[in-house]
């Protein structure tokens, strides 16, 4: 039986008995939100070394960390540098998007090393080779496709984006409303590329009921990806989006039917006033699925400063009812990230979650205490408190007085601290 399967027979697993005793809610809420498919526990039965972490209704806002490689930049070396910098940086989940260099050999290595689900999309690697077979040309062979997903399977991937949403009749109304953009997802495009030059349909969507069947015999959760998701705020809530929308929705219900636990992927560019609705109208068209979101951007003129862009969009996104933020890196538009880009990526984007959290769980509690710790000047409780410890550094060097002592006051006030001056008015 699958998680959704003994969720549905009353039956509470350990890992439903984890995620209660994390998240500060019952083992009854967790299994009943799984059962009906509001919350999911990304954890294939093969892994070994992966912790039990939660996604969904009324639990924190999780934050993905993207690594992997690409043809010119291919360093196994450095995507387990990446890997290391996202889980100190807090990253609840990483995906591996490797289209460079021995893909199966990096992904191995990711998930030998990764305490935490990690998440790949199949059909990179099934282009990637089938590109290299064929003089670059972008060739989908479905039965290829389908042997890739159950081999990243039997490696013990815990959750696969699957571009199912994008059928012929989406791809038309693309062609109709002449997006700026156009589509911006790898995947998307490429099963569109593939789709526009034989005419026929989705195979991902014509066999999904094969997919749903490999997804449950290694519990490897879904994530159905928004190929049609906007490039920029011009496309934004525009027909293709809505109408994958809700053929994602119907792909959903047709996977918790079948046990299989699925989470919605979202936008993408999007202006501020268009964020919260986007996500109330995933939550009601694909009955509460878990929405996981890249950013969203809310603007398009900061490469460089896209982690601050995601952050402002996720923030809104998460408050509004998002459940996943995928971090944005500061590189997003210009290139591949690194280590220090990822550490950027991760803690703007735990930032957004937890000023959303703060509201949506009811919960000021880390504010609170680093608010006392910062009122009695105790800078180790601080550091401790903090969301990026590292930035703490510079004031374990500025604490120091001339004689070697440490000194309460940091360096931008001194002897003319605020919080100092208020205690002697007090007293």
């Amino acid at each position: 039986m699958t998680i959704i399967e003994k969720a549905r027979k009353g039956i509470v697993t350990n890992e439903m008995k984890k995620v209660a005793a994390v998240e500060g809610v019952t083992p009854e809420f967790i299994r009943n939100e799984i059962a009906g498919g509001r919350i999911i526990i990304p954890k294939n039965k093969l892994r070994k070394n992966v912790e039990a972490g939660g996604i969904g209704n009324k639990l924190r806002t999780k934050v993905n960390a993207n690594i992997g490689t690409s043809k010119d930049k291919n360093s196994l070396k450095l995507e387990m540098k990446k890997l290391r910098v996202s889980l100190e940086a807090g990253a609840d989940a990483v995906m591996d998007l490797s289209t460079g260099g021995d893909i199966r050999a990096i992904r191995k290595a990711i998930l030998a090393e990764c305490p935490k689900p990690l998440g790949t999309v199949p059909i990179y690697e099934m282009f990637v080779t089938a590109s290299a077979k064929c003089g670059g040309r972008l060739d989908l062979d479905a039965e290829y496709l389908f042997e890739v997903i159950e081999q990243q399977a039997e490696d013990g991937v815990d959750f696969m984006t699957v571009h199912c949403g994008l059928t012929q009749t989406a791809l038309e109304r693309i062609r109709k409303t002449k997006r700026l953009t156009g589509i911006v997802s790898r995947g998307g495009a490429f099963v569109a590329a593939w789709m526009t030059r034989t005419g026929r349909e989705n195979p991902l969507y014509e066999n999904f009921d094969r997919l749903l069947k490999i997804c449950k015999k290694y519990e490897v959760a879904i994530s159905l990806g928004d190929g049609l998701r906007p490039g920029c705020l011009a496309d934004a809530s525009d027909r293709p989006m809505v109408q994958e929308m809700i053929i994602l929705g119907e792909l959903a219900q047709k996977s918790l039917e079948e046990g299989v636990q699925t989470i919605i992927e979202g936008p993408g560019h999007m202006p501020l006033d268009e964020i919260a609705s986007n996500v109330r109208l995933q939550k009601s068209v694909c009955n509460g699925a878990p929405y996981y979101v890249l950013g969203p951007l809310v603007t398009d003129v900061a490469p460089g400063y896209d982690h601050i862009t995601s952050a402002i969009g996720g923030a809104i996104a998460a408050w509004a009812g998002a459940d996943f933020l995928c971090y944005v890196t500061p590189s997003e538009h210009l290139g591949l990230p690194e280590p220090e880009d990822v550490r950027n990526g991760v803690i703007a984007a735990r930032i957004a979650a937890h000023a959303a959290d703060i509201v949506k769980l009811s919960d000021r509690s880390w504010d609170a205490n680093m608010s006392k710790a910062r009122k009695a000047l105790d800078w180790d409780a601080q550091e401790k408190l903090g969301i990026d410890p590292s930035k703490f550094d510079l004031v374990k060097k500025t604490l120091k007085s001339k004689k070697g002592k440490k000194d309460k006051t940091c360096s931008m006030c001194g002897e003319f601290c605020a919080m100092e001056i208020s205690d002697k008015l007090t007293e």
